[in-house]
């Protein structure tokens, strides 16, 4: 008998190793990622939660924090391998998220070279939330997960869906998108599994509501939520939560990839409890573009399904080609966890040198600056967390950021100001007779105030 030839090789696992590589080799750190770590040390340093946050000058007093778990694991990435422990972090996330679509592709019995194809598509829509390590790379691991479980529910319910309550008290240790997963499971309980199992569906439900408030604030977790939801930031668009726009290129590609990827998932006979959730995640993205990542990992499966149809795809890779090109992909991962992470920030020198010109006073940053310091264990005016603080504060600080004239006032209050090469704040810094530049590098400039007796007093 003649030796049956290897297996060809699955195309969407050579997808996941390219977009594992391309994250490995292209991660940075932005915003949203220090504080959490500047906090968990605090955490362990001190074995309590402190009341606010300790490295900001302005008042945080009764903000309750709520992603503790996800504090302390940030903290032990930054302290036992730097930036490089975030970004090895941020590749097991991806990874997770790659694994647990795929996963989902093939129980749903579509055929791998749509799959693949959807798989590449989904990477590119979603690259910001790929290659830029934030909090939410807990998300990013979680939520595919959530899917992969409620669809396996929807084929064949079971006893399984139970698991949705120990994975909503994890996620609501980690990360707030963990909202974003009771609203999605919320809707195939109700719309798909309520009229066969209401006991089961209403056990679940409270279940995954008591889950939501197993987090060290219990009961005051639902003020944080309210904190986050209704920050002045969420409401009015701004920083982190900017809606989705024509002139930002990554919102561009987004949109080319997802709106066909959206009529696919809808044409592939999606139940109504999916149609329900594509509908809301599609006006969570056009609201805030931090969101779009969420719409294309849901729209996946069904858009692969319906590409799939009826035919008969044999796109196939020869095994030794397939063996060769992984072999390359992974030394391409090793290689780019191994370098120095490229910084958003400013350079260690110039941080160093807003510490020493401050003296001890608050120091006004922004973005990724203002968490760095606060990381370094200086003291900043106010930053992320920005939901912390009182609604006044928040939008002072929102307004300088912009360079509004409403924020002229927050850098009275301070004598050192560090700010983004080329940003509004910059700008208008630049332009007032009360501050002069004092250092800068290729990201950031340092300002001080010439009045060198300014109070850097703070509300």
């Amino acid at each position: 008998m003649r030796p049956s030839s290897p297996p060809p090789a699955r195309l969407t696992v050579l997808v996941a190793c390219f977009v594992s590589a391309l994250c490995a080799l292209l991660a940075t750190v932005g915003a949203d990622a220090d504080w959490l770590a500047a906090l968990g040390r605090e955490i362990a340093h001190s074995w309590s939660i402190p009341g606010g946050v300790p490295f900001a000058a302005v008042s945080s007093a009764g903000w309750h924090n709520v992603p503790v778990l996800g504090e302390l694991l940030f903290h032990a990435l930054q302290a036992g391998l730097g930036t490089r422990g975030l970004v090895l972090a941020q590749l097991v996330a991806v990874v997770a998220c790659l694994w647990f679509t795929t996963a989902d592709m093939r129980r749903a019995r579509i055929a791998d070279a749509p799959a693949a194809l959807v798989l590449i598509l989904t990477a590119f829509a979603a690259a910001p939330a790929l290659l830029v390590v934030r909090s939410q790379l807990f998300s990013l691991a979680l939520f595919p997960l959530l899917l992969l479980l409620l669809r396996a529910e929807a084929r064949s319910p079971s006893r399984r869906v139970w698991l949705l309550v120990p994975l909503v008290a994890l996620w609501s240790n980690l990360h707030g998108g963990v909202l974003l997963g009771v609203v999605v499971a919320g809707f195939y309980l109700v719309f798909s599994r309520s009229r066969k199992d209401p006991l089961v569906v209403a056990g679940v439900l409270a279940g995954m509501g008591l889950a939501l408030f197993a987090t060290p604030a219990f009961v005051e977790t639902a003020a944080y939520y309210r904190g986050v939801i209704g920050s002045r930031a969420a409401a009015h668009g701004e920083g982190m939560w900017q809606p989705l726009s024509l002139h930002a290129p990554f919102d561009v590609l987004f949109l080319v990839v997802a709106v066909p990827l959206v009529l696919l998932a809808l044409y592939s006979g999606s139940k109504t409890w999916e149609r329900l959730v594509i509908a809301v995640l599609a006006v969570s993205a056009v609201r805030s573009s931090r969101n779009e990542v969420w719409l294309v990992l849901f729209i996946a499966v069904p858009a692969a399904r319906a590409l799939a149809g009826s035919r008969s795809w044999r796109a196939v890779v020869p095994p030794a080609a397939a063996s060769a090109v992984t072999g390359l992909l992974v030394l391409v991962t090793i290689v780019g966890l191994t370098r120095a992470p490229v910084s958003t920030g400013a350079a260690p020198k110039l941080l160093e040198t807003a510490a020493r010109s401050a003296g001890g006073t608050p120091i006004l940053a922004d973005g990724v600056d203002a968490e760095q310091l606060a990381l370094a264990g200086k003291r900043i005016l106010i930053g992320n967390p920005l939901d912390a603080f009182p609604a006044g504060e928040q939008q002072l600080y929102l307004d300088w950021l912009a360079g509004r004239p409403a924020g002229d006032a927050e850098a009275t209050r301070v004598r050192v100001v560090l700010v983004t090469k080329g940003s509004a704040a910059q700008h208008r810094l630049a332009a007032r007779r009360d501050f002069r530049e004092l250092a800068r590098d290729k990201r950031a400039v340092l300002y001080v105030r010439r009045n060198r007796h300014a109070s850097g007093t703070h509300a």
